[in-house]
C-alpha cells in the first residue's frame, strides 16, 4: 500500500524525483520507424539515473494482462536501426472503459511503476491522459506516427523515414512512367493531414499534389493535367494523400481522368503499409534518442502530462489535452513552392 499511496500523491508537475524509482515504457497505435530507438533510448536513460524500466508488451492491452518485464541497457542492444518495435503494438477496447483501466493500475501497482513514457499518437496520448487523472500515475508520451499529424512537434517518430521511403518508391515509378508515356497516381498515407504528400511531392517533381488541405477540384486537376500534356509532358507523377477530398478514392480518380484525357495512359499505385517498414533514417534515430532522454528526465523533474516534442532543433513541452485537441497545420510556403515546380 505504501507505492501506491507514493503514486497517488504524485503531483503533475512538483514530483519528487526521488520517488521515481521504476519507469514503464510502451507502444501503442501504428507503428513508426524510430520507435525501438525511443525505447532504447528510454530504457539506457533509466539505467543512467539508476531507474529500473519495464517494457509493457503490446500496449494498454499488454498492460490490463500484466505482459511486464524488466529490461535493461542489454535488453535493447541491436534495435536502434530496425523499424517496428520489439514490445509490439496491439488495440484495447477494454482499455477504453473505467474497469479496464483500473486492472491496469493493478498491475502497475503490482510492479512497483511510478511512471510511464508512452510511445504513439493521439489516441494514445488520449488513454495516458484519461489514465493519469483517474489515477495519478505520471504520464510522458513520445510522438510516433508517419503522419506528423500531432500538434506541438515538427517532427514525430517515423516521418523522417517515411519521406525517404516514399521519394525511393516514386523514383522507381516515374522510370516505369517515362518509358510507357503513363500518368501514375502514386497514394501515400495522410488521412487527416498531407504532410508526407506534400514533401515527397515536392521531393520526387510530382506535377500535381493532392492534399486534404487543399481542396484542388476535379475540373481544376484536369484542366492541369491538360496543360502540361500541351506543354509537351509525355508522362506524369499526381501524388495523393489517403484523406484527399476530390474523389471517393484514388482508383475513382483514376477512371475520371482516364475517361476525359484518353491520350493518358492511367495508372496508380498505393503504397500502403511499406511506408510504416524500413530501417528508421539518422534523423528519426537522433530525434527518438533525444525524446527518450527527454521523456525519463522529465520524469525525474516532476513533470507530466506532458508530450516532447521538437521545434527549431529543441526540445519542447506540449501538456498532452493540447497536442490531442490541436491541429498540425500545413507548410503554406511548401503549397506555393509545389505550384511553381508543377510547371
Amino acid at each position: 500500500m505504501l507505492i501506491c499511496t507514493a503514486i497517488l500523491n504524485m503531483s503533475t508537475n512538483n514530483t519528487d524525483s526521488s520517488a521515481i524509482k521504476r519507469i514503464g515504457v510502451l507502444t501503442s497505435g501504428g507503428d513508426a520507424p524510430g520507435m525501438n530507438a525511443a525505447i532504447r533510448a528510454v530504457v539506457r536513460s533509466c539505467a543512467y539515473y539508476k531507474i529500473q524500466c519495464f517494457g509493457i508488451k503490446r500496449g494498454y492491452q499488454g498492460m490490463i494482462a500484466g505482459d511486464i518485464s524488466r529490461l535493461g541497457p542489454r535488453s535493447v542492444n541491436n534495435i536502434i536501426n530496425k523499424g517496428g518495435t520489439i514490445l509490439k503494438s496491439a488495440r484495447s477496447d477494454e482499455f477504453r472503459t473505467k474497469e479496464g483501466r483500473k486492472k491496469a493500475f493493478e498491475q502497475l501497482i503490482e510492479h512497483e511503476i511510478q511512471g510511464l513514457v508512452v510511445i504513439g499518437g493521439d489516441g494514445s496520448f488520449t488513454g495516458g491522459m484519461i489514465f493519469q487523472k483517474e489515477f495519478g500515475i505520471p504520464v510522458m508520451g513520445i510522438p510516433g506516427t508517419i503522419d506528423n499529424d500531432i500538434y506541438g512537434t515538427s517532427h514525430t517518430l517515423g516521418y523522417d523515414t517515411a519521406l525517404n521511403t516514399v521519394v525511393e518508391a516514386v523514383d522507381k515509378i516515374r522510370d516505369t512512367a517515362i518509358s510507357h508515356n503513363r500518368l501514375f497516381f502514386v497514394e501515400v498515407m495522410g488521412r487527416d493531414a498531407g504532410h508526407i504528400a506534400l514533401n515527397t511531392g515536392i521531393g520526387a517533381g510530382a506535377e500535381e499534389i493532392l492534399i486534404p488541405e487543399e481542396d484542388m477540384g476535379l475540373d481544376r486537376l484536369l484542366q492541369s493535367l491538360k496543360r502540361s500534356k500541351k506543354s509537351g509532358k509525355l508522362s506524369s507523377i499526381v501524388m495523393v494523400a489517403e484523406g484527399d477530398k476530390i474523389g471517393k478514392n484514388v482508383f475513382q480518380l483514376a477512371e475520371y481522368i482516364e475517361e476525359n484525357l484518353p491520350d493518358y495512359e492511367v495508372r496508380v499505385s498505393v503504397l500502403g503499409h511499406m511506408q510504416r517498414g524500413g530501417a528508421p533514417s539518422c534523423f528519426d534515430r537522433v530525434l527518438a534518442s533525444r525524446m527518450g532522454l527527454k521523456a525519463v528526465e522529465a520524469l525525474r523533474d516532476g513533470i507530466s502530462a506532458n508530450m516532447i516534442g521538437i521545434s527549431d532543433g529543441k526540445m519542447i513541452f506540449t501538456p498532452l489535452d493540447k497536442a490531442i485537441k490541436g491541429e498540425s497545420t500545413i507548410n503554406r510556403d511548401l503549397v506555393r513552392v509545389s505550384e511553381i515546380m508543377r510547371l
